[in-house]
C-alpha cells in the first residue's frame, strides 16, 4: 500500500503584486514632486567666488529686476516691507540673537533699492546677507 501526501508545497513566486506596487509608489512619486515649488522668485543673483554660510535666515527679501519687494513669495510694497518684516522676524531683544534675513537681489537692480533694504534691517537689529551665486 502505498501513501502518498497530498500537502505540497508550491515553490513558485507570483511577481505580479510587486509589479503592481511598484506602479503605484512611481505614481505616488511623480504626483508629489509636481506639488513641490521653489520657495523663491527667479533671479539672476550676481556672481562671487568667496562664499561663507551662515546660520539659517529666518526670512529672505528678494528684490525682482522690476524693483517688486517680496519677503519669502509674497510680493510687497516698499512702504510696508519694514513692517512685515518686523511680524515675520518679530523684535530683537538681544544684539548677539539677532535673527538672519537672506536678501536676494537680482544683479540689475540700482545699488539704492538695496542700500533701502539695508538700513531696515540695521534700524530693526537683525542680520543681513546677501546672496550669491558660485562662479
Amino acid at each position: 500500500m502505498a501513501l502518498r501526501s497530498r500537502n505540497k508545497v508550491d515553490a513558485s513566486f507570483s511577481m505580479s503584486s510587486m509589479s503592481d506596487l511598484v506602479f503605484l509608489l512611481l505614481i505616488f512619486f511623480m504626483v508629489t514632486s509636481t506639488l513641490i515649488a521653489p520657495n523663491a522668485l527667479k533671479l539672476l543673483l550676481p556672481k562671487s567666488s568667496h562664499q561663507t554660510e551662515a546660520n539659517k535666515p529666518i526670512t529672505t527679501v528678494s528684490i525682482t529686476a522690476d524693483l517688486q519687494f517680496a519677503i519669502e513669495k509674497d510680493i510687497v510694497p516698499f512702504s510696508q516691507l519694514e513692517r512685515q518684516l518686523r511680524i515675520k522676524v518679530g523684535p530683537v531683544n538681544n544684539p548677539e540673537d539677532a535673527p538672519t534675513i537672506s536678501l536676494h537681489v537680482d544683479k540689475t537692480v540700482p545699488m539704492e533699492e538695496v542700500v533701502k533694504v539695508m538700513n531696515i534691517a540695521k534700524d530693526n537689529k537683525y542680520r543681513l546677507i546677501l546672496a550669491t551665486s558660485a562662479k
